[in-house]
């Protein structure tokens, strides 16, 4: 790689960008409504399995040969490429998940900030959201892409709001006698359904496995990003969700869940303070559904050209994203947002993640007889995947029956889809044979 690549500030930038670029704004109110003033402990949690993840992948790409991703690493040491194929499909319907989770965010903000829900019947959020998705697809038809300048720039500017925000809100709360951390009480499971919940959240720093030829010194780089990135993300988020869950009311989340940042402005900022919190925001869900949407599209290449997708998806050999690529996932986004409920888009988007991190996490641990690999990490990772999934559908299955169903039917869909696909030479002998077998017994 050339001195002119992306150092550490740019690399953190990157990875930032899917967690505080959209995720803070998207889930900070669901999270909250799930832990209430615990919310601070769930991203924690969260952060935990997410560095026990990051610790795995940064391990396998040592180890590994060649260098790569999710599917690489699947395929080299698992060896089973079908596997390898359906974790590729499945992180590609959780980044789908992850720009309807940015879309529904924006939708919900853009409505709030506006104050129009609704025109001659037809509520406005779900038509925002879907424009939104349109527009960023069209930007990348016409190759627009932001510069990794610009990504440190818009990252820097996020982060400082929230620091801000966050800050100020702090110094309020402890004035008037109303910041809490709901220690008393930190018995119970609500932290560890909420970690699950906001697991899409820490995603976004995988994507420099993808972009290390664009990095300078990736194997130094790439580490110290991933582990930096989360950290910083870990920390803010901590610090808003102290300041949310401290300035409103339980009822007032839950009210307010789609915008709760903003609306926790208002006491020590006044209307301001919603209008730069809300604007923030809508650049940071914004710039979160196009980075995601264009890394997601590349990433979509390389598996065309691996064949663990249909050629129809796109041109392996398009000079950057393939232009049917991004049209698809365009689609099959906007029919997210649109007919999906926020809770369904998180919990199916962060069901995709934590079955891809913690397949990354067994994988790591089955090298622990590397001396380059340490055990403690890839399985607590694993574990805490293992643990994470199960919550997270008893917490739907109790408490949102209707939201469980669609994700289960969701998933189910996707995995019938994943089998169908990379059986569909099997399936195909097996349904040649029941006809020949139908002929016999005709003749």
């Amino acid at each position: 790689m050339s001195d002119d690549g992306l150092g550490l500030s740019a690399s953190v930038a990157i990875a930032l960008g899917g967690m505080i670029g959209g995720g803070i704004f998207s889930i900070l109110g669901l999270v909250a409504t799930i832990a209430g003033p615990r919310t601070w402990l769930a991203f924690v949690l969260a952060g935990v399995v997410a560095a026990c993840a990051g610790y795995s992948y940064n391990k396998l790409n040592e180890v590994s040969e060649p260098n790569g991703g999710s599917v690489t690493y699947v395929q080299r040491f698992s060896g089973n490429t079908t596997l390898a194929g359906m974790v590729g499909w499945t992180l590609l319907f959780g980044y789908v998940g992850s720009m309807a989770m940015y879309a529904y965010a924006f939708g919900s903000f853009t409505v709030e900030l506006a104050g129009v829900h609704a025109v001659l019947g037809v509520p406005t959020r779900p038509v925002v959201s879907a424009l939104a998705v349109a527009g960023f697809v069209a930007l990348n038809l016409l190759g627009a892409r932001a510069s990794g300048t610009t990504e440190n720039v818009l990252v820097g500017a996020k982060i400082l709001i929230l620091v801000v925000v966050g800050g100020w809100g702090a110094y309020y709360g402890a004035q008037t006698g109303r910041l809490g951390f709901g220690v008393g009480g930190v018995g119970g499971l609500d932290p560890l359904v909420a970690a699950a919940v906001s697991f899409v959240a820490f995603q976004g720093w995988q994507l420099l496995f993808y972009d290390r030829d664009s990095i300078r010194d990736p194997d130094r780089t790439i580490p110290r990003s991933v582990y930096a990135a989360i950290a910083v993300a870990v920390l803010v988020y901590v610090l808003v969700a102290v300041v949310t869950t401290s300035l409103l009311t339980p009822a007032q989340i839950l009210e307010y869940k789609h915008v709760a940042l903003a609306k926790a402005a208002e006491p020590f900022m006044g209307s301001a303070g919603y209008a730069v919190v809300s604007v923030a925001a809508l650049v940071s869900t914004g710039s979160a559904i196009n980075a995601t949407l264009f890394s997601g599209a590349h990433f979509a290449k390389g598996m065309i050209d691996e064949n663990l997708l249909p050629d129809r998806v796109g041109d392996s050999g398009a000079d950057g994203a393939p232009e049917r690529t991004l049209v698809l996932l365009g689609i099959v986004t906007v029919a997210f947002t649109v007919y999906g409920s926020l809770d369904g888009i998180t919990s199916f988007a962060s069901l995709a993640f934590i079955a891809v991190f913690g397949v990354m996490s067994a994988l790591a641990f089955t090298q622990r007889h590397d001396d380059r690999v340490s055990w403690l990490p890839p399985l607590l990772g694993a574990l805490g995947c293992a643990v994470f999934a199960p919550l997270m559908f008893y917490h739907l299955a109790t408490r949102e029956p209707n939201v469980f169903g669609a994700v289960v039917l969701t998933a189910l869909a996707v995995f019938v889809v994943e089998v169908t696909y990379f059986e569909r030479r099997k399936l195909a002998r097996v349904a040649s044979a029941v006809e020949d077998g139908i002929e016999d017994g005709l003749h």
